[in-house]
């Protein structure tokens, strides 16, 4: 796959440079913020090959690749764009890449001429800015923009916690088969790599956390290393000693947002002479007091209600928990909002070394596995078999947009059928409380990281059956074959 060729359709389709606000990338999705954007463009942009769905969630165009492949096409997409920057002129960029028309003389210059037409068209981009600007102004509610926010702190921190979790998964499987292996200095040397991501995971979300609140990342970091700093254990304040690492990720993110906050009032009071030593001492000083005295407390308390409501609600609710939560979580992936989950897995995984959320949500992917399986069984149209034949693999594995974007949605009942799928394989996790030591991952690749492998393979395949006798009662309307 020519992954240049790809970036430069997509370019062509999104452009000019002067139109992209910003592009960045997830796991899956090439995120593209649009001055302008319109339908026609977002139905040329599914035809492009590679592109797996497109989603327009309003402030954001998400188009959907893939694991991998977004990476290659965001890294030549944004190569396109800094080579279209660099190369446009004042006139070009204001105008949409149009092209101002005029004469000149050796001796005297002429302004450029611009036609009716040229005036009519900037007009009109001008105009479609300023409502995509007034749109995206309505849509960034204070709660969007700190999922957004949250999301974007830890979605960096994912192959992190594949790697570790994987290998963490792995070491349990081994070590229940050959009990001996678990006292070998592989296995312990394995074991330390498997933990390594929960020893730096307070510095790498302080450093995020910071970036993203607009502070310097590196104090959002070092304020991170001192909630879990193992000194903080012989330090007795109050009723007792202090608690290295109490409240968790919950504290970190708390103690950067109040770094950030504090160094930007800062440097407005501090002289400029003296504020390369000034802002950084007293930032750290004053976030870090707060934090040990009110902020890791504060955290604490929110930590521990995250940990008791998940493991509750699980725990008591069982199946039925397990039903809801897994029949609901599609839509969520629909809508792109499923990263917002990302800190709780982060939280539990930190407390209890595996969150029982992830198994449930990771039974809606299943679901769709046998929903769109069910549609290729009863459909007549040879390119939705095709379709569905080519996204089945990677649904299996865990990617689920092809199926969602390109089989059950535009079909409508097959994503019903796909949710409920999903929720009796959810049930089937959470009545049993399956945990996984990882996050990022799913389908069939995430049992190698639970905790109950064959109790996860069992959810799994109850979601695949349960999509596919759904979808195969529910019923859909076959499209007719394109001539």
């Amino acid at each position: 796959m020519n992954y240049t060729d790809i970036a430069r359709q997509v370019f062509a389709l999104t452009g000019p440079a002067d139109n992209i606000e910003s592009a960045t990338h997830c796991m899956t999705r090439l995120r593209l913020v649009l001055h302008d954007k319109k339908p026609e463009q977002i139905e040329a942009l599914k035809k492009i090959e590679g592109v797996l769905g497109v989603y327009d969630a309003g402030e954001e165009l998400q188009i959907i690749f893939g694991p991998g492949r977004v990476d290659r096409v965001t890294e030549a997409f944004l190569q396109e764009l800094e080579a279209a920057r660099a190369g446009a002129s004042p006139a070009s960029s204001s105008s949409g890449g149009a092209q101002s028309v005029g004469r000149s003389t050796a001796t005297e210059p002429t302004a450029p001429v611009e036609s009716a037409a040229q005036a009519a068209a900037k007009a009109e981009i001008g105009d479609g800015k300023a409502l995509h600007a007034k749109i995206r102004a309505k849509n960034a509610t204070p709660v969007k923009l700190l999922f957004k926010r949250i999301a974007s702190i830890f979605i960096p921190l994912i192959p992190a916690f594949i790697a570790c979790g994987l290998i963490s998964g792995t070491l349990n499987v081994v070590s229940k088969v050959d009990p001996a292996f678990a006292q070998t200095a592989v296995y312990q040397l394995l074991a330390i790599g498997g933990s390594t991501v929960f020893w730096g995971m307070n510095l790498f979300v302080g450093y995020n956390a910071a970036k993203e609140f607009g502070g310097t990342p590196i104090l959002g970091g070092i304020l991170g290393a001192l909630l879990a700093h193992p000194g903080l254990a012989s330090v007795e304040l109050a009723d007792g000693p202090l608690v290295p690492g109490r409240g968790g990720v919950i504290s970190v993110l708390l103690v950067a947002a109040l770094a950030a906050f504090v160094e930007k009032r800062l440097r407005r009071i501090i002289p400029e002479m003296f504020s390369l030593f000034l802002t950084p001492l007293f930032t750290f000083l004053i976030a870090g007091t707060i934090a040990i005295c009110v902020l890791q407390p504060l955290g604490g308390f929110l930590s521990d209600c995250i940990g008791t409501a998940a493991t509750s609600a699980i725990g008591s609710g069982g199946a039925i928990t397990g039903f809801i939560l897994g029949g609901t979580f599609l839509p969520m992936v629909m809508l792109g909002i499923h990263q917002t989950l990302t800190p709780i897995h982060a939280e539990l995984l930190a407390r209890y070394g595996v969150t029982i959320l992830l198994p449930v949500l990771a039974m809606a992917g299943a679901g769709q596995v046998g929903a769109s399986f069910a549609v290729y069984c009863k459909t007549k149209n040879r390119f939705l078999k095709k379709t569905i034949a080519s996204a089945l693999p990677v649904g299996i594995m865990g990617v689920g947009e092809p199926l969602i974007y390109g089989v059950t949605l535009p079909l409508g009942k097959p994503f019903i059928g796909a949710c409920i799928g999903g929720a009796c394989g959810g049930a089937v996790q959470a009545q049993f409380m399956v945990g996984a030591a990882t996050l990022g991952i799913s389908g069939l690749p995430l049992a190698a990281a639970t905790d109950q492998i064959p109790v996860y393979l069992l959810g799994l395949v109850t979601a695949y059956i349960g999509g596919f006798i759904a979808t195969w009662l529910i019923g859909f309307d076959d499209p007719p074959e394109e001539s």
